[in-house]
């Protein structure tokens, strides 16, 4: 007695929930999706580059960084690796009063016949304003960054001439400055697998998916389809599952006697994954219905992954999980999130490879943490409460 417990926690009713974890029942992960959203950094997974969002008095700020007297060329990249000869906007910029762009790298004045080939990738970026830097140019600075971000959804590419000749990519969105990839505003539901906004859309956020297991349907290939050898199967001939079987054996001309093991894959790929054209299916049922059509055979296995998914019966459920293997999800591998999602990442985590940590592993995780002195501020409470529930 008097002992108090290892981890405090608000008694709930136990439930077999596949969305609980450790994570989630002692809040830790609550935090966690709290600071991945306020100090995480994306990067881009096809770059591997951190991005960032910067506002249009960020980006004007860094700039007046330069020396007085660089030159620089301001340009707003509407075009990034799209195929097309893209007419109409250059006609429309034209219009606009643009006079020059930068096709693929080369300068070109908008008053030139610009062909471009329909199939090739190519780059357009207009050219905005071409600046000296003073100290009074701050205004026309502003500006001009404005203008570019108008035209191409907040990028804009600056180009220092000179000495230093180099690019800066800037964009007031998340978004790689050399491909498409971008990630809405960070926010903490963004990070849970129990919403929508960012659990992986196969496997709706349970990083598994239950599927109907052969082995379990068929555990022994040496009996026919007659004697039964699949297991959902009743052996009533006269039930409509059996019936449907046979109009599909005989269209295929399946012997039904013949042990499953000695058919052809093919005809074992019938009778689990349904026919590849139209059969006739005609059959009385017990209750005296006649049945008459054309109509594809569904399949065994698939017949019973589908009344899996649209039963709202616990029974029907309880009793086909009994033919059922969970699999890791293919497309999050088992992350339960979003690809997107897994991009931000603090220290170089991203949120599940910190969830997958144990919990001494985590703990030396945050005492080694290297944050930047904003991102302490922000991250101290945060860190505080992750850390006293570890403990």
């Amino acid at each position: 007695e008097g002992l108090s417990p290892a981890i405090s926690i608000d008694q709930k009713t136990t439930s077999n929930n596949p969305r609980s974890t450790v994570g989630t029942v002692t809040e830790i992960y609550d935090y966690l999706r709290l600071l991945f959203a306020r100090v995480g950094t994306p990067y881009c997974p096809n770059h591997n580059i951190p991005i960032t969002s910067q506002s249009v008095e960020e980006m004007t700020n860094k700039i007046m960084e330069y020396p007085v007297g660089t030159k620089m060329i301001i340009m707003s990249p509407v075009v990034h690796g799209e195929k097309g000869e893209h007419k109409d906007l250059l006609e429309k910029l034209r219009k606009e009063g643009y006079v020059r762009v930068r096709v693929n790298g080369e300068m070109i004045d908008l008053s030139e016949d610009i062909t471009l080939e329909k199939n090739k990738k190519d780059k357009i970026d207009v050219v905005i304003d071409r600046i000296a830097l003073k100290e009074e140019s701050r205004s026309r600075l502003f500006e001009s960054i404005e203008q570019a971000t108008k035209l191409s959804n907040g990028k804009v590419v600056i180009q220092i001439l000179g000495d230093e000749k180099k690019e800066l990519v800037f964009s007031e969105q998340y978004a790689c400055p050399h491909c498409e990839f971008s990630l809405p505003e960070l926010e903490p539901r963004l990070f849970s697998f129990n919403a929508p906004y960012g659990a992986c859309p196969d496997c709706k956020g349970l990083g598994i998916k239950l599927q109907i297991d052969e082995d379990l349907l068929i555990p022994d290939e040496s009996k026919s389809l007659r004697d039964g050898c699949i297991k959902t199967l009743t052996d009533d001939p006269e039930a409509i599952e059996f019936m449907e079987l046979e109009c599909l054996c005989k269209h295929y001309k399946i012997d039904m006697d013949k042990p499953f093991d000695k058919l052809s894959k093919k005809h074992q790929d019938y009778v689990l994954y349904g026919s590849d054209e139209p059969i006739r299916i005609k059959y009385t049922t017990r209750g005296g219905i006649k049945r008459d059509k054309e109509d594809y055979y569904e399949g065994v296995l698939n017949n019973l992954e589908r009344r899996y998914m649209n039963t709202n019966s616990t029974w029907i459920r309880e009793w086909l999980e009994n033919y059922m293997m969970e699999t890791t999800c293919e497309v999050c591998h088992g992350a339960r999130l979003m690809d997107n999602v897994l991009a931000v990442k603090v220290s170089k985590k991203n949120i599940y490879e910190v969830t997958c940590m144990s919990i001494k592993d985590l703990v030396t995780f945050f005492d080694n943490l290297k944050l930047t002195k904003a991102q302490q501020e922000i991250s101290g409470l945060l860190i505080k409460e992750i850390k006293s529930r570890l403990d």
